[in-house]
């Protein structure tokens, strides 16, 4: 359990990105934002555009993308983002956009995420969910890493939100079968793995690349409808209308679901700290990996935090990427 005091903020489930910028002026800033053409991304490249910030989207559709961008342009008195094609499940695709980036970077949102209804494999036979939601942003941050850090030295340091869910909390990283060949699949545990995995991956971040200026910290928007959910089975659906219905959580609008990833983007209290998992805008408290949802559908689980687990991640995915 986690002893030192948790880092507050004076937001909450009912904030916006809008209330987190208010007054901030992100001019000379850059970001990245994956999956920012649709939901969650695209309202997160909207806000740090009204805010100021260069803000380039990393999409696996241009036509997608470009069309909100042409809209962010519209709502921000024509400051337009710029739109790059980035598919995460494809290693040469990551390479490609890693290779084509020569600017330094002060914000990286890993917010693409992806849910399937089965197994789907990439061309290397790794799980769709892990090589997507986790492999390709690990990929994308460590090839972006030099970039991060010439933004650091920019800008009093840089920083790295990876998306989480509270889905984290039904299952970890099971390093043993990572890709779902012995175990029979079941999509929502490999969405908790790699849901997991996004955690870990801050962790181990920030330990290696603070020392750069370099932070990482992880976010839960908590439940928001977006296109996210399109490929549910109607057993996912199920599930997700007993955990609404159980007081798990309760529905947020897309302004209200990307205000924590703007907390931990922008606000200086996480400015220089790193490894911290946020919810409704605050860091969130830590619960045993026995609990259970209905018991803390607000917590962060001991095995999403685990420094041992994160730097075994770390290993495990530049081994796979690598190899």
């Amino acid at each position: 359990m986690t002893t030192s005091p948790l880092i507050t903020t004076p937001f909450s489930a009912t904030s916006t990105t809008d209330d987190v910028l208010a007054g901030i002026d992100l001019t000379g800033v850059r970001a990245i934002i994956t999956g920012a053409s649709s939901g969650l991304g695209a309202e997160t490249a909207r806000a740090l555009t009204a805010a100021g910030a260069e803000v380039h989207m990393a999409v696996r559709s241009l036509s997608s993308g470009d069309k909100v961008a042409t809209d962010i342009a519209l709502s921000t008195s024509g400051r337009r983002p710029q739109v790059h094609l980035l598919d995460l499940a494809n290693r040469a695709s990551v390479q490609r956009f890693v290779a084509d980036w020569e600017m330094p970077l002060h914000l990286l949102i890993n917010n693409a995420g992806v849910v399937t209804g089965g197994l789907e494999r990439t061309a290397e036979g790794w799980e769709l969910q892990i090589a997507t939601n986790h492999l390709g942003h690990f990929a994308l941050a460590r090839g972006l890493h030099a970039a991060l850090r010439d933004g650091a030295a920019e800008r009093d340091g840089s920083r790295i939100v990876a998306l989480s869910s509270t889905a984290h909390m039904r299952g970890g990283v099971d390093f043993d079968d990572l890709q779902f060949v012995r175990r029979a699949y079941d999509p929502q545990i490999a969405y908790a793995q790699a849901k997991t995995a996004n955690s870990l991956f801050a962790v181990e971040a920030t330990r290696r690349w603070q020392a750069d200026g370099i932070v990482a910290n992880t976010v839960n928007p908590g439940g928001v409808a977006t296109g996210l959910q399109r490929h549910f089975t109607p057993a996912q659906k199920a599930s997700l209308e007993a955990a609404e219905a159980a007081g798990v959580f309760s529905y947020k609008t897309i302004e209200q679901g990307a205000a924590t990833t703007m907390v931990a983007a922008i606000r200086p209290e996480f400015a220089h700290t790193g490894g911290h998992y946020l919810d409704d805008g605050q860091e969130a408290y830590t619960v045993p990996n026995d609990a259970t949802l209905a018991d803390h559908p607000h917590g962060v689980k001991e095995w999403a935090l685990d420094p041992e687990l994160a730097e075994r991640l770390w290993t495990v995915s530049a081994n796979l990427i690598d190899g």
